[in-house]
């Protein structure tokens, strides 16, 4: 579904944050890129969206060149972002911010009965403010405006930040069930070691801008030095 080859990115030219990198996804996979910090995690899904520039490389979803199209022209295509810290609109009501998730697409596909199931909360505040929401229901809001346009592929960039563990558990298994139901492809930068191991299927670790080693999430727990020796300071 989604094959990167030999990908260069940067901020800056001759400051590569991707070098060489190549990542595969197949269709209804669930798989995590986890690494430290300014290992080129968050750059990766935004060179995947089109919202950082490329040197070199190929990224292809559905067999479709997408390095270098416009983020709209790639959502289109059927890949939708949730990027970190949200970016909901505050102001807007929760179904003005479900309604900017299918604004500017050539298909109006949106499900919003989608959303209000696998989001009831969402549902019982349609018409209040999205600021005035935990953080919790705020990053229910953003997913659920990501999937309302049903995609194909969703782009999560560490979603677990700054909710309670009992809500990251609620949206690990509600991601779960909607990749189940809808076939939906996942794609999680996340640190929070819980939902990984609750959601994906695999794990892929970067270090200094390449994909350094895969294993299977089942891995995680029987080696836990694992982890350490990829995210430990």
């Amino acid at each position: 579904m989604l094959n990167i080859d030999c990908l260069h990115s940067a901020y800056i030219r001759g400051a590569n944050i991707l070098k060489n990198l190549s990542f595969h996804i197949k269709p209804g996979e669930l798989v995590a890129v986890m690494g430290r910090n300014g290992m080129g995690k968050t750059t990766l899904v935004k060179t995947i969206i089109g919202l950082m520039p490329y040197l070199s490389g190929d990224i292809r979803f559905l067999e479709e060149k997408i390095l270098g199209r416009k983020s709209y022209e790639i959502s289109n295509l059927g890949v939708a972002y949730v990027p970190q810290g949200r970016e909901i609109f505050k102001d807007f009501t929760v179904e003005q911010n479900l309604l900017l998730g299918v604004l500017g697409k050539k298909k109006k596909v949106s499900d919003f009965d989608l959303a209000y199931q696998h989001f009831p909360i969402l549902a019982e505040r349609r018409k209040q403010l999205a600021g005035t929401m935990s953080g919790g229901q705020q990053q229910q809001l953003a997913i659920a405006r990501a999937i309302i346009g049903k995609p194909k592929l969703l782009l999560l960039d560490e979603p677990s930040e700054g909710i309670q563990p009992n809500i990251v558990h609620e949206i690990a298994a509600t991601l779960k069930q909607i990749s189940a139901t809808e076939s939906l492809t996942i794609l999680l930068i996340e640190q929070n070691l819980e939902l990984v191991t609750r959601l994906v299927d695999r794990v892929d670790f970067i270090e200094n801008g390449q994909i350094v080693h895969s294993v299977d999430v089942k891995i995680i727990h029987e080696d836990p030095e694992l982890v350490a020796r990829f995210m430990s300071v």
